[in-house]
């Protein structure tokens, strides 16, 4: 396998329940062999993409003195600008040679959760960049409830079974920028071998060489997708829900040829989230004889801080 599979929602859309099936069947599959997929048919317009991506550039140029005005202290990085080299990937002590920008989420009807987040940050000089994000965050998420619900089918579950634990869950969308890279790093990468925390993540931005996964032979293949289409792939929480039935898959950004090296590459991952009170206990029917419960009892918001503290975010 040289690449990863490729899945079209418009096929779990319609109102054929073959072609339904067939959906659940693939990105099933996919989940349990790699972990991640090549997903077309969903609810981004190509001008809602293009408009987001000159808006993440036009961030990221601004001068690092006004970007630094929006780092929010004391909340890990969780809303806002995280600077360059500031997160590590799980285990490692080198930062990743990156800057990124949180937008969290637009809370509805519920005072409690609307507590329980920190503000999304607006940046006063781009009116136009909180607005595309927005919309772009919510694009995002309606995808995203498809996908959770073709693998609750997959996983024998009730087809909704995830809708009211991802509505104003505590999903994140992450404008990355990989800058041009000046010196020769010394152990540095764009972004380290890691899993992602969450559910599962949706990523823009995986047209060109770069993204890696690891498959079972702990070979790493390329992740390259067509311009329309998001990757997609398990997170850790969703892994650990199942029983590891569909498998959170290690993958890491390298750094470019060195002829490539004067060029910055943009990402924009979508990191969906559940509410932190959501129980991630393994599911009774991913548990077996040849399957046994794997994982200790937790709720997604436990995972989540001790995940934070592990990657340097959140001090103890």
């Amino acid at each position: 396998m040289q690449n990863i599979p490729s899945v079209d929602l418009r096929d779990f859309l319609s109102d054929d329940p073959v072609r339904k099936q067939k959906f659940v069947n693939e990105i099933g599959k996919a989940y349990e062999e790699i972990g991640f997929v090549a997903l077309s048919g969903h609810f981004l317009e190509p001008k809602l993409v293009d408009d987001l991506y000159k808006e993440v550039k036009n961030l990221f140029e601004l001068p690092i003195e006004t970007k630094e005005k929006y780092i929010v202290p004391g909340i890990g990085g969780q809303r806002g600008y995280v600077s360059f080299g500031k997160e590590s990937a799980k285990g490692r002590k080198v930062g990743d040679l990156k800057e990124f920008w949180h937008v969290g989420q637009f809370v509805e009807n519920d005072p409690i959760l609307e507590a329980e987040y920190p503000k999304n940050v607006l940046v006063e000089e781009l009116p136009e960049f909180n607005a595309t994000t927005k919309e772009a965050y919510k694009m995002l998420e309606k995808t995203g409830v498809y996908v959770l619900r073709a693998l609750a089918i997959f996983l024998g579950l009730d087809e909704f079974y995830f809708d009211n634990y991802v509505k104003n869950g505590n999903s994140i969308l992450r404008p990355i920028h990989y800058p041009p890279i000046l010196d020769e790093p010394k152990d540095a990468v764009r972004a380290a071998a890691h899993g992602d925390i969450n559910l599962i993540t949706l990523l823009m931005g995986a047209q060109g060489k770069g993204l890696q996964v690891q498959n079972h032979k702990g070979e790493w293949i390329d992740a390259i997708a067509e311009d329309d289409q998001l990757v997609i792939n398990v997170g850790d929480m969703l892994s650990r829900h199942s029983n590891n039935r569909l498998k959170s898959t290690i993958h890491q950004v390298v750094n470019p040829p060195r002829e490539l090296w004067g060029t910055s590459r943009y990402s924009i991952p979508f990191f969906m989230h559940p509410i932190s009170s959501m129980p991630l206990n393994c599911l009774e029917n991913c548990i077996d004889e040849n399957h046994p419960k794997q994982y200790e009892d937790i709720t997604a918001g436990e995972f989540l801080y001790e995940r934070l503290v592990e990657l340097g975010l959140i001090k103890k």
